[in-house]
């Protein structure tokens, strides 16, 4: 490294991938243990934390007995230069990241966050026991389980949905243990923790941490709503979107055809990839869960775990490769038309938020999770404009001249969450009389907010 080279390294202060020595030491093992482990770094001895240069002793036996003890205490060879600068000579320790992890140091194991080392835990040591013999955590046996444990229904949609979807097809005669066996979920007879995830009868029963929590906040931190989603990964995505349905807020709009186009508050399609790579990158050994949390100005998902690197939060928001955390996980997403393998998923979701008037979500990594905030509009805020009245819950038909009432406007929520399509379980979830559905619903397709599909018995009702 040359001298400008090096100026401009020190500028910029300690990160990452540099670290200040005054001197050689313990530290300096650790530091250089740390970059491996990590992403590969710069020590500079010779220089105080601030970047002050002191300059350090650098003859020829003292470089020779500083590589010697790394070699000794981390079995790592980095290079080892020294630069003169502002007069003083110092010592350029350029470590690179090791294909073998984890580095020990003196039987202890380091990670790099930040500008600082820090001890691994178990579940790290796990992680990169598994990574050096390219196992994801999913794709590990879980011995504690056996074929009883799944779920014949789950793996019975499964196969529809790959089928339709056309990536993977399934044979319909194949057996549950035969469909497991070709998609690699079940080797030598024993589950992989991705099929236990995915299509386990309670896979909480062995991962109590696999849930995906959601809240509702309002100003001054009340919470007025609080739930687990709980079962399989499937089921989570599907009920967090059944949530939203019945939940958010929407209006309609007619754009000149004689269908209105539903806006949703955030579009789902956003939510949707979001909550999805919630569940599927997640760093499962972390005792967090996946959250939801609903604010007035903001909606986040809090996906635990860090970014695999050398990917940072930053280039979520830019076109770039996607990498897996739990590759089985993403694989049976990917077959079920759940999920695209392409890095896509963050642009797509940055494409919809815009397409319905939205600022793009944000991208953080903090606090040892991924968090994904979708902002409202400013004239979505509480503090933004008048409450106009397109929202379902008031006055929804206001923008194109008509006024329904609050029984029409629970009866679209209803129909729009997909699960209430009949006029008797519409009626029973409401606790109205079924003749009074029935006419409201009458009115609603005259006044084309709603449609018939299928016959009149047998049939059921949608959104137009």
């Amino acid at each position: 490294m040359d001298t400008k080279s090096l100026q401009r390294l020190i500028a910029g202060g300690e990160s990452q991938t540099l670290e200040f020595k005054e001197s050689f030491g313990e530290e300096t093992l650790e530091t250089i243990s740390a970059f491996a482990n990590t992403s590969g770094g710069v020590a500079v001895i010779g220089t105080k934390d601030d970047g002050t240069i002191c300059g350090a002793q650098t003859g020829k036996e003292t470089l020779r007995q500083w590589a010697n003890k790394i070699a000794q205490v981390t079995g790592l060879h980095p290079l080892i230069t020294k630069v003169q600068l502002n007069g003083r000579w110092l010592a350029v320790v350029t470590v690179e990241e090791s294909p073998v992890k984890p580095v020990a140091c003196g039987g202890r194991y380091f990670k790099r966050i930040n500008n600082s080392n820090r001890r691994m835990t178990d579940d790290d040591i796990t992680r990169a026991a598994l990574e050096k013999v390219g196992v994801t955590w999913d794709e590990v046996p879980e011995q504690r389980a056996t074929i009883t444990d799944i779920d014949n229904s789950a793996l019975a949609n499964f196969r529809t949905a790959c089928n339709q979807k056309g990536r993977r097809i399934v044979p319909a005669g194949d057996s549950g243990r035969a469909v497991l066996e070709k998609l690699g979920l079940l080797k030598s007879g024993i589950l992989l923790r991705a099929a236990l995830l995915l299509f386990g009868k309670e896979p909480q029963a062995f991962y109590p941490s696999a849930v995906l929590r959601i809240g509702r906040f309002r100003p001054g931190g009340i919470i007025v709503d609080d739930r687990e989603l709980r079962g399989t990964l499937f089921s989570q995505i599907d009920a967090a979107m059944g949530y939203f349905r019945e939940r958010l807020q929407m209006r309609f709009v007619r754009d000149g055809a004689p269908a209105r186009e539903v806006i949703w508050e955030y579009p789902l399609a956003a939510l949707r990839e979001a909550v999805t790579n919630a569940v599927c990158h997640r760093e499962y050994t972390d005792t967090c869960q996946a959250q939801i949390r609903w604010h007035d100005e903001e909606l986040i998902v809090v996906n635990p775990g860090r970014l695999l690197p050398p990917l940072e939060a930053r280039a979520l928001a830019l076109p770039h490769i996607s990498r897996l955390r739990n590759r089985k996980i993403a694989e049976m997403l990917y077959y079920a038309g759940r999920s695209e393998n392409w890095g896509s998923g963050t642009l797509e979701m940055a494409r919809s938020c815009v397409s319905a008037g939205l600022p793009a979500p944000t991208f953080l990594e903090t606090q040892g999770a991924i968090w994904v905030t979708f902002p409202r509009h400013a004239n979505q805020t509480a503090e933004g404009q008048k409450r106009v009245g397109e929202r379902v819950g008031e006055r929804v038909g206001e923008r194109v001249g008509e006024r329904i009432s609050k029984n029409q406007t629970a009866i679209l929520k209803l129909i729009v969450s997909d699960k209430y399509t009949s006029a008797r379980l519409i009626a029973k979830e409401l606790g109205i009389s079924l003749r009074r559905t029935e006419a409201n619903l009458r009115k609603l397709r005259q006044k084309g907010f709603i449609k018939r599909v299928g016959p009149a018995r047998g049939g059921h009702w949608d959104m137009k």
